[in-house]
């Protein structure tokens, strides 16, 4: 994970992910003639996709467990938005 993080920053000073770093092996779309872009594209959306949940779920976990106030905060939001939600 270190290699594709450059040292870029944000306002609290820390490195932050680059998104060219990530995509840079991803193919161009349209890349593919018409004849290839089938079954196989489609599977590797597919895999690129649940790549990218894994991540995603992953980073989610990592800020519940870095911002505890944050996170108590928008399940209590969520709790009223679901007292308040008329059937």
């Amino acid at each position: 994970m270190a290699d594709r993080m450059r040292k870029r920053t944000n306002d609290t000073d820390t490195a932050v992910p680059d998104p060219i770093v990530r995509g840079a092996s991803a193919p161009a779309p349209g890349g593919e003639d018409a004849a290839g872009a089938g079954a196989d594209s489609a599977a590797a959306r597919r895999r690129r996709r649940a790549q990218f949940l894994r991540e995603l779920h992953e980073a989610k976990e990592l800020r519940d467990r870095v911002q505890p106030r944050r996170v108590r905060a928008e399940r209590m939001r969520q709790a009223m938005r679901m007292r308040t939600f008329r059937w």
